[in-house]
């Protein structure tokens, strides 16, 4: 679901607008830094591409014109017409210089703009990367996974290839067109102002099929979406679908995804494929009055016929150019649209800094206490008011309540996931917002209900926390975990590789392992969030056993639905909208008749 929620993000903002270009602009300009000395470099080369390139047909004008009248003469004289070095030779050497340097600057100022794309690429992905790893917790909650990562990926990709190929034909076109028509004014007013008739002619037309085919290209990306959505829906969903023998359905939804997709396609097609020949035709429709007006020129003598061929170079220079002008700016635009979003995750407000003199707490105890604590995800709606507890070294903590009530909240107050609004929190006296993140979660070992395993093998994901833990203490801990009898099963034991989503072994599997990665790092103070939640009964008492020593010394924090895993907790805070309405014993909060007792008898009816 996560790629079609990409795509789909994708799919519309690949046709946005900037919202602020002129600020954006600035500020890319800014953050080029070094870069914009290539940036200049190219610009001082499109100068003097652009002059030879605009001088090359008024030279080539005196060859042609110099060739007609050596060849004239060689025909009235009866002599045979030779090129010599004297005879034009040397002209046309110069001219074909004229052409090599003009190449040779074409391919270094293409070299040069696809460096530049690609550092300024490489340097705004740094900031991205190190920009992501300092966002706080509720960013992320409040923004899609697709999201984040199109702006980290496709954004960059838009950004890097407009900075690539269309800001360089910007910079050609803004030049040739320039020269192009100062020459041919010179050459002859009336013949220009036919060929800005029809350019403007042109230009109208393209702004217009534009417009039309940018519609028609959104309706074929929502198709496109579409259907990348049932396709995602029929792979996930297979065994539901087969389970509710919904197969016909299922197909008659991607059949109609795809016939909208087709329908879309073939418009969106036409509308691309007829925009430039029409273009094209209106340009050679131009091409051929001037073609007329100019052979009548040429036949009265007004125009020579190096002129002539020289006006029709500089109106191929200018109309080429002008064709493309409304591709390039809109595809400028988008690029704009792309930095503006890259723009606004930079400028994403960060988790706090760490104290320049951070409170240390090593090997710490596991005492904590939570003082009048006071916390909202907004500050306008506060969830949790004045919670208050202690915790001695080597308790056992459980925290209980419905859905919603603010379990995994309380928990990610103590990692300081999320900062709060008022109080604090103290571990072996030293409140925690004095103290760096990682200082701080050092001494934290975290086991989540959803398992999270990376790309790699059995034993670098258990030694994940640890690193440099050795192959005998991985081994122990997978021990410790009961997790090293499937290990070993596995084709090549603990150096067999898996993946993130690892369907080649099973969730209580991978739930084996991941409190195997707890293990092994040994921390002080273990929260353990509905760990045995994806296991059978057997394996959770196994675990339950293992945890059991594991916890011997330590303190812990137990998020749990099944009341029978914490019965023997020191501490049970039951927890309600935020709050904490009741707290104690497993005997005591039975006795007392509350809402914990009406909880557990709920379960054990």
């Amino acid at each position: 679901m996560a790629e079609y929620e990409n795509t789909q993000y994708t799919d519309e903002m690949e046709f946005e607008v900037p919202k602020k270009s002129r600020e954006t602009v600035k500020r890319l300009w800014k953050s080029m830094g070094r870069q914009r000395i290539r940036l200049m470099i190219v610009a001082v080369s499109v100068v003097f591409y652009t002059v030879l390139s605009v001088a090359a047909p008024v030279y080539s004008a005196k060859i042609v014109d110099l060739l007609f009248k050596e060849i004239k003469a060689a025909i009235e004289t009866g002599d045979i017409f030779r090129v010599s070095w004297e005879h034009v030779g040397r002209e046309i050497m110069i001219l074909l210089l004229i052409y090599t340097v003009t190449g040779i600057l074409y391919m270094f100022q293409s070299f040069l703009m696809a460096s530049f794309a690609e550092r300024l690429s490489l340097e705004l992905r740094t900031k991205i990367s190190r920009k992501l790893s300092r966002l706080p917790l509720s960013y992320y909650d409040g923004h899609q996974p697709g999201e984040v990562l199109s702006r980290a990926t496709n954004d960059l990709d838009k950004m890097a290839e407009v900075m690539q190929t269309g800001l360089l034909k910007l910079f050609t076109a803004v030049g040739m067109v320039a020269g192009s028509l100062i020459m041919m004014f010179y050459f002859h007013v009336g013949l220009t102002l036919v060929f800005l008739l029809f350019t403007v002619l042109a230009m109208l037309s393209t702004s217009f099929f534009s417009a039309k085919t940018l519609h028609c290209a959104a309706k074929r990306q929502q198709a496109v979406s579409l259907v990348t959505r049932r396709v995602e829906e029929a792979y996930s969903g297979r065994t539901v679908i087969k389970a509710f023998t919904q197969e016909k359905n299922s197909r008659k939804d991607m059949e109609e995804a795809v016939e909208e997709l087709a329908r879309t396609s073939r418009k969106a097609d036409f509308m691309m494929n007829v925009v430039n020949p029409f273009i094209r035709m209106v340009n050679r429709l131009g091409q051929a009055v001037i073609a007329v007006f100019a052979g009548k020129l040429l036949l009265d003598g007004v125009l020579s016929v190096g002129v002539f061929q020289a006006f029709f170079q500089y109106v191929y220079q200018a109309s080429e150019p002008l064709t493309e002008a409304a591709y390039m700016i809109n595809s400028l635009r988008s690029s704009i649209a792309s930095v503006e979003r890259i723009f606004q995750l930079l400028d994403e407000e960060e988790i706090r800094k760490d104290p320049s003199h951070p409170a240390e707490v090593l090997n710490a105890e596991g005492y904590v206490e939570f003082c009048h604590v006071k916390f909202g995800y907004t500050k306008e709606h506060i969830l949790m008011d004045d919670i208050s507890f202690a915790v001695k070294p080597g308790q056992k903590i459980a925290v209980v309540g419905s859905t919603g009530a603010g379990k995994t909240t309380l928990i990610n107050l103590l990692m300081r996931f999320y900062e709060v609004n008022g109080g604090q929190i103290l571990l072996d006296g030293r409140d925690t917002a004095d103290m760096t993140y990682a200082g701080l979660r050092g001494n934290f070992g975290m086991v989540l209900q959803d398992t999270w395993l990376f790309d790699g093998t059995i034993a670098e994901n258990i030694a994940y926390g640890r690193p440099g833990a050795s192959r005998e203490e991985i081994i122990a801990a997978a021990k410790a975990a009961r997790a090293d009898f499937f290990i070993r099963t596995l084709p090549k034991g603990y150096d067999t590789v898996i993946h993130g989503d690892a369907e080649t072994i099973s969730a209580g599997q991978r739930q084996l392992l991941t409190i195997a990665r707890v293990m092994l790092t040994d921390p002080a103070v273990l929260i353990l969030d509905e760990a045995t939640s994806s296991v059978d009964t057997r394996t959770e008492m196994e675990i339950g056993r293992a945890m059991s020593e594991l916890m011997q010394g330590r303190t812990s924090f137990v998020i749990a639905h099944r009341l029978s895993t914490i019965v023997d907790a020191d501490l049970i805070l039951v927890m309600q909208n935020g709050n904490i309405i009741e707290k104690g014993n497993h005997h005591t909060l039975l006795g007392a008749g509350g809402a914990y007792a009406e909880l557990y008898n709920s379960q054990f009816a």
